[in-house]
């Protein structure tokens, strides 16, 4: 069974054909048996933090955070300021490992390494494309660590998208990134959102994740976040909103004019307490992300899904497709693309092959029931992108997983080492916390 689009569901019984990177008429090019399997377009992560991948079991000795402030001071502001290149590349590989063998093969990734900035989006480029996934990179520009860096921070945005655009590599493109507005000054805003315009992209930017930030917004601007981003020209339909939890309905109103897209990632927002998107006002700019809570985005449709049916019973299984299409809406703008995330002719070919038997009639009418109460990364067998077989009967294609493993964990044991040596971040909102 081929799925040529998750949403509007289609399904043919035929075989597929790939040829030049691309899904090619029958006949032509390499040909993909559907028969006793269920092929399905790559998964696209709409946002994630790969520089997380190292740190599930990391030591923390410190007093239990109350706050997300306090999470971020206290946990993610400590470990990026641990990172050097050693576990930047690390954790790229990792994350790339984990997102191929559960069927993602678009990263859109946020990062942050304070102590090492120049270069890091090259390192991460170059480990997500030695095992094959399409990404598309920014690094966190901010004020929380000083304006020297805030400045080397924009800088690295700059030189990457630059070379990107001049080399136009097929599986990478760049965004501008940005933290968050309770972390940014007008000044270094304004110079985020001057880069963007001036080189062509968009502005990838975490917005009212917490009550923090609006609440910094109010105190330290007078306006609410979405309205300071458009007053200072970082509103559009290229932007990427990451959260979006707290935007109010004014907020919402206007990133939906601006065309611009929010990503919801409901476990990551689950895990750190910090409210409940309301998805059902979000339109359909709303794509799927995990905050880097790995890349595994059967699990995150899924739960994202049962989270809005304890608020909205009405709503129908198809609204994980609905969001995860968006996704690779989302990418294929970036990437010129227009037909990825299908498995039409002329589509990329990012494509999954599900081991999956399926114990009921799968049609279109049916296909987002087992979507929801069936298919999971369990059942990946093969994953392709852009027409190069990246996972063959589930194992990666071109490194062995068990000795990346291995030096990951060597890698993490160093990131820790650093970690024990970094006391919590001194940042605060001027909005105080919640």
């Amino acid at each position: 069974m081929i799925v040529t689009s998750i949403y509007p569901v289609r399904l043919s019984d035929g075989d597929l054909w790939v040829d030049a990177g691309r899904i090619a008429a029958a006949g032509q090019g390499e040909r993909i048996a559907g028969a006793g399997v269920v092929v399905v377009p790559g998964n696209v992560c709409a946002h994630t933090h790969l520089y997380s991948a190292l740190a599930r079991g990391m030591p923390y000795g410190l007093e239990p955070p109350r706050n997300f402030v306090q999470i971020l001071q206290r946990v993610w502001w400590r470990l990026d300021r641990a990172l050097d290149e050693r576990s930047v590349r690390a954790s790229a590989r990792v994350g790339a490992l984990e997102a191929l063998l559960s069927g993602t093969t678009t990263l859109i990734d946020h990062h942050a390494s304070p102590n090492a900035i120049d270069g890091s989006l090259d390192v991460i480029a170059e480990a997500l494309g030695d095992l094959g996934v399409r990404s598309v990179l920014c690094y966190e520009t901010t004020d929380r660590d000083g304006p020297e860096r805030a400045h080397a921070g924009l800088a690295e945005n700059r030189r990457f998208a630059a070379r990107i655009r001049g080399e136009r590599p097929s599986l990478t493109r760049a965004l501008v990134g940005a933290h968050a507005s309770f972390t940014l000054s007008d000044e270094t805003l304004a110079a985020c959102a001057a880069a963007a315009a001036e080189l062509e992209i968009g502005i990838h930017v975490h917005a009212a994740e917490d009550l923090v930030d609006e609440h910094d917004a109010l105190e330290a601007h007078g306006v609410r976040v979405v309205e300071r981003l458009s007053a200072a020209g970082a509103l559009d339909e290229r932007t990427l909103l990451a959260h979006g939890v707290h935007l109010s309905d004014a907020e919402i109103l206007e990133a939906s004019a601006a065309r611009a897209t929010v990503v919801h990632n409901a476990r990551s927002n689950m895990n750190n307490s910090i409210g409940r998107t309301r998805v059902a006002q979000l339109g359909h700019r709303l794509a799927l992300g995990t905050d880097g809570i790995g890349s595994d985005m059967f699990e995150e449709s899924r739960t994202a899904y049962f989270r809005l049916r304890e608020d909205s019973p009405v709503s129908t299984a198809d609204w994980p497709l609905v969001r995860l299409a968006s996704s690779a809406r989302l990418a294929g703008r970036i990437f010129g693309e227009p037909l990825l995330g299908t498995l039409e002719p002329g589509a990329p070919a990012d494509l999954v092959v599900l081991d999956y038997p399926a114990p009921a009639p799968l049609t279109e009418s049916s296909f987002a029931g087992h979507w929801i109460f069936g298919l999971s990364s369990r059942h990946v067998r093969d994953v392709m992108v852009a027409g190069d077989w990246v996972v063959r009967d589930r194992r990666l294609a071109r490194t062995d997983a068990q000795e990346l493993a291995a030096q990951a964990r060597s890698d993490a044991e160093h990131l820790w080492r650093r970690l024990d040596e970094i006391a919590p971040h001194p940042f605060e909102p001027k909005g105080g916390f919640r």
